[in-house]
């Protein structure tokens, strides 16, 4: 059996769906619980990671683990406890979705330096564990739906600097890779898009995909800093307005470990906005 945490979000929901047409038992896991959400046939449970104790009956009887952040509460988790109970219940291999930030900004104190602390408890937990390492998610865009339904508007800072933004949809099919088969044991996988796009150039994206045209305003860093502390911690706020408005040359990487994986070229943000082009219109 294969337990995914974070089993309604952006990558946890294709990753379960990935499982199931495999054939695989999935115990798909989320702090609330929908059955619409999840795949016939697929159990849905209740847990919470900043509660390990939560995790005692979903983790009993598997075989392998997705683990996540926590939906951002990083800074709420122990990574030790979390183990000794996956452990516990016969979990053998473990996959963390973790952040290129950990390696392209470790000094940082905000979300990549708290998932360092987690990978570092997968890493010493003695199961075979991969750590996956994404970059800025294709549906991130998702913040730009409401303006562009109501205004066919999007508002971004830095509107011409390049990132190599991945589909969650890759990093579930790298996941479920890794949890399925042998050979990623102990192995660090960055993941990216195939190729730079700027905000500005994913703005256009939408708007080819609608049909329509899309009216791109820049914001000052000061005016993206205001809007997102209203749903961020402050101190991640500031390092992610740090990596998309100065990125350094590992965070514009394009990244191999895709096609290494899964034998295909990532899929690029244009591919993302036809899939979900619903959301927009």
């Amino acid at each position: 059996m294969i337990v995914v945490m974070g089993a309604t979000g952006n990558v946890g929901r294709p990753l379960v769906e990935a499982l199931a047409a495999a054939g695989e038992q999935v115990t798909a896991v989320s702090r609330s619980v929908s059955d619409a959400v999840v795949p016939k046939g697929v159990r849905h449970r209740q847990a919470d990671l900043t509660v390990p104790e939560s995790l005692r009956p979903v983790l009993d009887g598997a075989d392998a683990l997705f683990l996540h952040d926590g939906g951002g509460s990083a800074a709420l988790l122990n990574p030790r406890d979390i183990v000794d109970v996956a452990k516990a219940g016969g979990v053998g291999r473990i996959v963390l979705l973790s952040s290129i930030g950990v390696a392209t900004r470790p000094q940082s104190s905000s979300h990549g330096g708290m998932m360092r602390s987690i990978e570092d408890g997968v890493r010493q937990s003695g199961m075979d564990w991969t750590i996956l390492r994404p970059g800025g998610f294709n549906s991130n865009a998702y913040a730009w739906a409401e303006s562009v339904r109501a205004q066919r508007t999007v508002a971004a800072p830095f509107g011409d600097v390049g990132l190599p933004t991945v589909d969650p949809a890759d990093i579930a099919e790298v996941a479920a890779t890794a949890l399925r088969e042998d050979g990623h044991a102990g192995q660090f996988y960055e993941l990216t898009g195939p190729a730079l796009s700027t905000p500005r150039q994913r703005a256009e994206a939408i708007g080819d995909a609608l049909g329509e045209p899309i009216r791109f305003v820049e914001q000052t860093r000061d005016e993206a800093h205001a809007h997102m502390v209203r749903f961020m911690p402050e101190p991640v706020v500031a390092t992610t307005l740090d990596a998309i408005g100065e990125p350094n040359p590992a965070e514009q990487r394009i990244s191999p470990d895709v096609e290494r994986v899964l034998g295909r070229e990532p899929r690029t943000f244009a591919d993302w906005v036809q899939r979900h082009i619903a959301a927009f219109r």
